[in-house]
């Protein structure tokens, strides 16, 4: 696992995709910061990690679109499935590579934390709480898009499925407003993101929120690893 980590983070830094991906999550988030924090006067990153949703939805499968849909299409699959390592160890050093630039791209939140502190006493709970809930949030999508790289050999079909899947987990909250049955809205009202989400920002660490990101995280990482061993027997 390790030597697969390493290798996908040096794959990201090696080319111009974590740059661009720094620099855009930078941009946006300094935008909000600046927007929320200095314009309005206000000491909470809460409305900054909130809007930041939005923006990561897009983001993650930019980062996640080459794990397997390039091993795919150069044919170094085979090579890769046929290695000594596991396929668990494959897939989690595949996430783990995509999850480590992700935290680095939100470690600016402890940043602007510090800018704070210059001027006010900054609540850290409430900042390392939202951190904390940005980090499960990008984990759990970061997941799903791997495995939707898993299904295609095109990076572009991988990122825009991708960006789809992001854009309906972040109007969950509107669909849901939208139905009139009742036990699909229950069912999507436990299923929805949003819903979850939304305590870490008010600087709750919410268990079931918790669970629920952990829980996402683990299943799409196991789909993931079935989809390769079917692929392997047949």
């Amino acid at each position: 696992m390790g030597a697969i980590l390493k290798r996908e983070i040096g794959s990201y830094f090696n080319s111009a995709i974590a740059y661009i991906v720094m620099a855009v999550f930078f941009g946006f988030s300094g935008y909000f910061f600046v927007g929320t924090c200095f314009i309005n006067n206000l000491k909470s990153l809460s409305y900054t990690f909130s809007n930041m949703f939005f923006v990561i939805v897009f983001i993650i499968p930019i980062i996640t679109m080459k794990t397997f849909s390039e091993e795919k299409k150069q044919r170094t699959d085979q090579a890769l499935f046929t290695s000594p390592a596991s396929l668990f160890d494959i897939v989690m050093g595949k996430f783990l590579g995509a999850f480590v630039l992700y935290a680095i791209c939100c470690m600016i939140f402890v940043v602007y934390g510090l800018v704070i502190s210059i001027f006010t006493p900054a609540d850290w709970t409430v900042i390392l709480c939202n951190l904390f809930g940005i980090l499960l949030l990008g984990a759990a999508l970061i997941a799903i898009d791997v495995f939707i790289s898993a299904l295609t050999e095109s990076q572009v079909v991988a990122a825009v499925v991708g960006m789809a899947v992001g854009l309906v987990v972040y109007l969950m909250t509107t669909i849901i407003s939208m139905v009139d049955v009742e036990w699909i809205k229950n069912v999507l009202t436990a299923i929805s993101f949003t819903n979850y989400y939304s305590g870490f920002t008010y600087g709750i660490l919410d268990l079931s929120g918790i669970v629920f990101f952990v829980s996402v995280t683990a299943m799409f990482i196991f789909f993931t690893i079935r989809l390769f061993e079917r692929k392997r027997w047949s």
